[in-house]
């Protein structure tokens, strides 16, 4: 069963997933750095790994619905390390898409309480957007 309780290893995971997903950004940013992205995919699953644990990880990856996702990102990491950053991104981009939609509701209630800029994502031309996918998921 996985703790909701934030020790410090899930602490640290939560920063090496944030560090990974700034990495990638500034490798996006300087028009695909093959080495800034690297970087971020590297912190970005480690960090994943720390925050959920091994198992976790391994049966998140390896769900027969995921598996097309898992390829497309795994392949995507491969021709980012391999020196081919934009090809490797767009695999990235759509594997990342098709592993994580199920958490887009999430995320969108979680930016909704955002104390400041939550009322951005209140806007009712927003919260449409977000209702349309709330109780569908990309088909795989």
């Amino acid at each position: 069963m996985v703790s909701l309780e934030m020790n410090d290893r899930k602490k640290i995971g939560l920063g090496l997933t944030g560090f990974g997903v700034f990495f990638s950004f500034l490798g996006i940013i300087f028009f695909f750095d093959k080495g800034f992205l690297a970087i971020g995919n590297i912190l970005f699953l480690s960090g994943l790994l720390l925050t959920i644990g091994l198992k976790s990880t391994m049966q998140f990856f390896t769900k027969p619905q995921n598996y097309k996702g898992t390829i497309s990102f795994g392949s995507g990491f491969f021709f980012v390390l391999v020196g081919w950053p934009i090809l490797g991104m767009m695999f990235e981009a759509y594997g990342f898409i098709v592993l994580f939609s199920g958490f887009w509701p999430t995320l969108a209630v979680f930016l909704q309480r955002i104390p400041i800029l939550g009322w951005v994502f209140q806007q009712p031309f927003v919260t449409a957007f977000f209702d349309r996918y709330r109780s569908r998921r990309v088909p795989v």
